[in-house]
C-alpha cells in the first residue's frame, strides 16, 4: 500500500512540544494544499486534536512526511525527529482505525475522536486534497469507530477530558458539593465541564464572550458572566476550568498571583493551553493540563478484545478494497487479451458467419475461462475455485 503517515501525540511528546503542531481549521485548510503540491504526494489529510497531530498521505513513492509537515507548519523537523512516529501500509491503516475507536486516546474510549476524524476527512475534501484512497480510508475509519462505540462498552469510561477533569477534581477535594466553580469558555468542552460540575454539586458560573437570546446554549443550573470580568469572577472561587479555543493565554500568571484568594485548583482543557503554567509557582495554586489528566485504563479485557476484532474486520475490508483497486489495470488488460483471443479463434469466425448468438457467447465464455484458469493453474487450488463458484452463483441469484 502506498500509504504513510507521521504522528506526534501525547505518548512521545509533551504538551509544549505538541502546541506548535496544534492547528485550527483555517490553518489546516491552508497547510493541506501546500503538502499536496509536494513531489510524489497524491493526496493528504490532517488530524489535529489537543492530544495528537497526524498527517495521512497517499503517495506514488517514499517521502519524508515529517519534513513536509514541519515545513508547512513552520517548525524545525529535526526537533521532532526522535518523537515523531512513522507508519506505512497496513500498520498505518490499523493505527488510524484504533485512533478513531478511542483505543489510543489519552482518555481511553474518548467519544470525541470519531467526530474529529470525520472533521479531518471533511477538511481534506474542502481543501481538495483527498483522492479516492484517502477518502475511502477515512470513511471506513469513521464507520469502524462508530461501530466500536455502538457494539462495545468502551465509552462507559469517562468520555472526555472534561469528564476526567471533574472526576479527578472530586478526588482532589474529597467532594465538590457546595464548591464554587468557574468555567471559562462556552464551547462544547466548556459546556460539558459545566454540566458535570453542576451534577457533582458545584455552584457553577460559565463565562460568555457574547450572549444571543435563543442562540447561546447555557447548561442547566449554571449562571453566566461576561468573559471580560473573568479575573474578578475567579478570585475567591474554589476551582476553575478553562476550555477556550484562544491562541493566547486566557489566564496569566501575574494576574493569578495578584489575587487575594485564587482558586486552589485550575484545570486547563485547552490546546493551546489557556492557563500560564508559571502560575503554579504560587504555592496556593495547583494547575492540571491535558497531560496531567492522564489516561483511564479500561479494565474490561473482553470489551477491548471485541473492539480489536471489529478493527480486524475493518482493516481486512479496506485491504481487500485496496487490492482490488490496484488490480483494476490488470483486470482491464485481461479483458482486452481475452477479447482478442476469442476474436481470432477460428470457431468464433464460423459462428459469427452463422449469426449464432448463443454459440458465440458460449465460445467466448469457454475460451476466456480456459485462458484465465490456464494462466493461474499454479496458484489457484480447488477450494478457492469452489469459493469463486459460490460467489458467482450468489451474484446470479442461485
Amino acid at each position: 500500500m502506498n500509504l504513510q503517515m507521521i504522528g506526534i501525540d501525547f505518548h512521545g511528546a509533551d504538551i509544549a512540544q505538541r502546541e506548535p503542531l496544534s492547528f485550527v481549521k483555517s490553518r489546516v485548510l491552508s497547510i493541506l494544499p501546500e503538502i499536496r503540491e509536494a513531489d510524489k504526494v497524491e493526496a493528504c489529510a490532517l488530524l489535529a486534536t489537543c492530544n495528537r497531530t497526524e498527517l495521512y498521505l497517499h503517495t506514488s513513492g517514499p517521502v519524508d512526511a515529517l519534513a513536509l509537515l514541519a515545513e508547512a507548519a513552520g517548525v524545525n523537523a529535526e526537533d521532532y525527529r526522535e518523537i515523531a512516529v512513522i507508519r506505512s501500509g497496513e500498520s498505518m491503516v490499523r493505527h488510524v482505525m484504533e485512533v478513531a475507536s478511542g483505543l489510543k486516546s489519552q482518555i481511553f474510549g474518548d467519544d470525541q475522536i470519531v467526530t474529529q476524524m470525520r472533521g479531518a476527512l471533511e477538511l481534506a475534501r474542502e481543501a481538495k486534497t483527498a483522492d479516492s484512497v484517502i477518502d475511502t480510508l477515512l470513511r471506513r475509519v469513521v464507520t469502524a469507530g462508530k461501530r466500536v462505540k455502538t457494539e462495545t462498552r468502551l465509552s462507559g469510561v469517562p468520555a472526555s477530558a472534561a469528564a476526567c477533569g471533574v472526576q479527578k477534581a472530586q478526588m482532589y477535594f474529597g467532594s465538590l458539593k457546595g464548591k464554587r466553580a468557574v468555567v471559562i469558555g462556552n464551547g462544547e468542552m466548556g459546556r460539558l465541564a459545566a454540566s458535570l460540575l453542576r451534577e457533582a454539586g458545584c455552584d457553577v458560573t460559565i463565562t460568555l464572550r457574547s450572549y444571543r437570546h435563543g442562540e447561546t446554549i447555557v447548561p442547566a443550573g449554571c449562571k453566566t458572566h461576561a468573559y471580560d470580568d473573568r479575573y474578578a469572577l475567579i478570585d475567591g472561587a474554589d476551582l476553575t476550568f478553562s476550555a477556550t479555543t484562544s491562541p493566547h493565554y486566557t489566564l496569566s500568571a501575574s494576574r493569578i498571583g495578584a489575587m487575594k484568594n485564587p482558586p486552589r485548583l485550575f484545570v486547563d482543557l485547552a490546546m493551546p493551553r489557556d492557563i500560564d503554567s508559571a502560575a503554579a509557582e504560587d504555592p496556593r495554586v495547583t494547575i492540571w493540563n491535558l497531560d496531567d489528566l492522564g489516561r483511564l485504563e479500561d479494565e474490561n479485557a473482553e470489551e477491548r478484545a471485541h473492539a480489536q476484532a471489529l478493527i480486524d474486520e475493518a482493516c481486512a475490508e479496506f485491504k481487500a478494497w485496496y487490492a482490488y483497486r490496484e488490480a483494476l489495470p490488470v483486470i482491464a488488460e485481461l479483458k482486452d487479451v481475452a477479447a482478442e483471443r476469442v476474436h481470432y479463434d477460428h470457431g468464433y469466425r464460423e459462428l459469427a458467419d452463422e449469426t449464432d448468438v448463443d454459440g458465440l457467447v458460449a465460445l467466448a465464455v469457454s475460451k476466456t475461462v480456459d485462458m484465465l484458469l490456464g494462466g493461474m493453474k499454479d496458484i489457484v487450488d480447488p477450494e478457492r475455485l469452489a469459493g469463486c463458484l459460490r460467489h458467482m452463483k450468489k451474484g446470479c441469484g442461485k
